[in-house]
């Protein structure tokens, strides 16, 4: 995991693990042709390295894109995903597909979404593309008991993946 690390020189994420966004494009896309939500130009697309260590995770956020989650390396990694009508759905990122995992997830623009890491004692490396391209304007944490009051039933799991 720390040669990982090192060799895509990862730093720490706000949102829990490490990260570098080794793409950002240099085309724009002008904000009056950007869907209503946003504010200011955008760059067309952005990827990152995303490492996420078992002792922590991703916490529950959301943006105004799609985000496409690529594996790369390590154990499967977990997504939940709570949609606009309150369903919680679990996907499984990894390279067995005999064990129901994808190397591919699609985090709808606007879900609720956190991310841990399977098993104790292991790391995940994957890749996050997001298009239009990511901005902070765009990024909004959850807070715990905001969430909880809006999905009750979720409750349990929100409380294990906010901050």
């Amino acid at each position: 995991m720390n040669r990982w690390i090192e060799y895509l020189n990862l730093q720490p994420h706000p949102e829990g693990g490490w990260f570098n966004e080794p793409y950002r494009s240099e085309e724009m896309i002008k904000a009056e042709n950007l869907p209503q939500g946003f504010q200011g130009d955008r760059n067309i697309s952005t990827a990152i390295y995303y490492l996420l260590e078992s002792s922590d995770f991703s916490a529950f956020h959301r943006i105004k894109s799609d985000e496409i989650w690529h594996f790369y390396a390590g154990d499967p990694l977990t997504i939940y995903m709570i949609d606009a009508q309150g369903n919680l759905s679990e996907s499984l990122l990894g390279n067995n597909s005999w064990k129901d995992e994808f190397p591919q997830q699609v985090v709808p623009k606007g879900n609720w979404f956190a991310a841990k890491v399977k098993s104790p004692g292991t790391f995940t490396l994957v890749g996050c593309t997001v298009a239009p391209g990511f901005d902070f304007r765009d990024f909004e944490a959850g807070k715990k008991e905001d969430l909880q009051t809006q999905f009750p039933r979720h409750r349990k799991i929100i409380a294990q993946l906010c901050r």
